[in-house]
């Protein structure tokens, strides 16, 4: 067989409960998203490495580790000579292209795509006609010309503004313009996820939010069509997955569940069986770059962290995938909020370094009508209160039992029917810590002492605070 096409679809800021094969209790937010799940596999347990986007993106071209590949924040990469993954197909003959967030998931401003448009070319990025046309030119001139194609396709939904708020309006005006997505949702027909209060101004915002989720599977289905048009389906590599959480509170810029869980599919009919579901195997970030290269049958670089899920594509049982360690660093506006978890099927442990009771989390999500609804309701609701205050202020460790409290309600750091579990989970981050060299690895033995966690927030400053160009 020749060597697969590859084509990576990323959502951005789409929830891993927003698809409908995955569970999704409001009905038809994805039906092309659905559609590539039913002719290939679904991963059940599907991370990223970051849950933000140019770092998240970063990973996913370089099988590193953000702080590894010195891509921890929105900046290029700060460590030069790290092998990327469009440099390396493009030696090995592919045509490579990507279709949106392109500075974000170019690791290096040097590197040229051999086709890129990016936001204002493509109705800010919400314009699923337009993607269509520029992956069909691309496509089929690779075919034409005898040669594989790696395309990567980013769509801009569904992320803020959301289509149907009044922030968004402008976009309607622009050449091209955004398009309306092919159904939009009424408030009193949306579920609302469970890690958020059910208040009028949440749901509001969430049925906004489900209107350009159904955008973004628009364009997906537009992506799809170019590969049975092209005639090349078949022997096409398509991954799907969202770079992050929804930009709501205890989700995007986090490391709780509904932070890194993304809806990931992969679709190969030359490969891979059709309507199969993973409950089994992790695959994160990272194990994107070596599970393309092993596909295509070329080496995979020294240093890469990830490791290539190839096997389980192919049906089989891989060792080592019951666990993930995902990881966040810093926000767009360069606030640093070092955060380390380790989660596995059953639990989730989360180390906020940088939380003292004082230093205050601030992230986009806290901008939208969501957290500002929370916040005027507080007075009125001691556990909502408390809730806020947690995602405001943190503390030091969170420890989840997502079997019994599969919303992440209720940290059971402290509760001793869950102490061995607990130091299983500490004694799992800390090997990894170990292994890969985390520079939090200090300030995590030393938990107990406020100077060894200050002294990692004073390093951080002088290293990932700063923009390094590349």
């Amino acid at each position: 067989m020749n060597r697969p096409n590859l084509m990576l679809i990323t959502a951005d800021d789409m929830n891993w409960d927003a698809v409908g094969a995955f569970g999704c209790p409001t009905a038809g937010t994805t039906p092309n998203i659905d559609r590539l799940a039913a002719g290939g596999l679904r991963f059940n347990h599907g991370h990223v490495t970051i849950a933000v986007c140019q770092p998240s993106r970063s990973a996913l071209m370089t099988g590193r580790y953000p702080h590894v590949s010195g891509g921890e924040g929105f900046y290029r990469l700060r460590y030069r000579g790290v092998p990327i993954l469009p440099d390396i197909l493009r030696g090995e003959g592919y045509e490579v292209g990507i279709l949106g967030k392109v500075s974000h998931s170019t690791p290096y401003e040097a590197f040229q795509w051999d086709m890129a448009h990016d936001q204002a070319a493509l109705g800010q990025g919400r314009n699923p006609d337009v993607y269509y046309r520029y992956a069909k030119n691309f496509v089929q001139g690779a075919v034409d010309g005898g040669r594989p194609f790696f395309l990567m396709a980013n769509s801009h939904d569904p992320h803020r503004p959301f289509y149907g708020n009044d922030k968004a309006e402008w976009y309607d005006e622009l050449d091209p313009p955004a398009l309306p997505p092919s159904r939009t949702f009424e408030p009193d027909e949306v579920v609302i996820p469970g890690f958020l209060p059910d208040l009028p101004e949440v749901r509001l915002e969430i049925a906004e939010y489900y209107n350009s989720v159904r955008r973004c599977d628009d364009t997906v289905g537009r992506l799809l069509d170019v590969l049975d048009e092209a005639g090349v389906a078949e022997n096409t590599l398509v991954m799907f997955l969202s770079d992050n959480g929804m930009a709501f509170p205890f989700a995007k810029t986090n490391c709780y569940l509904n932070s890194t869980r993304t809806p990931w599919l992969a679709r190969w009919p030359a490969v891979i069986r059709a309507g199969r579901v993973d409950a089994a195997h992790f695959i994160s970030g990272i194990d994107y770059l070596p599970t393309v290269l092993d596909a295509i049958g070329v080496a995979v670089p020294e240093g890469v962290n990830g490791t290539s899920r190839l096997p389980v594509l192919r049906g089989e049982t891989q060792a080592g995938c019951e666990q993930v360690f995902t990881q966040f660093h810093q926000t767009s506006g360069r606030r640093n909020y070092p955060m380390r978890c380790v989660q596995n099927a059953r639990f989730g442990y989360i180390f906020n370094p940088w939380s003292d009771g004082e230093r205050e989390f601030r992230n986009e999500s806290q901008n939208g009508r969501s957290w500002q609804a929370m916040k005027r309701a507080e007075a009125d609701d001691p556990e909502l209160a408390a809730r806020n205050h947690l995602f405001a202020y943190r503390v030091l460790e969170e420890f989840y039992d997502f079997e019994n409290d599969p919303n992440a309600l209720n940290n059971s750091i402290d509760d001793p029917n869950y102490a061995d579990e607990v130091q299983r989970m500490r004694n799992a981050l800390e090997d990894w810590m170990a292994a890969v060299d985390d520079p939090t690895l200090n300030a995590f033995r030393g938990r107990a002492s406020r100077q060894a966690l200050d002294e990692l927030m004073d390093e951080l400053s002088d290293t990932i605070g700063q923009r390094a160009d590349a």
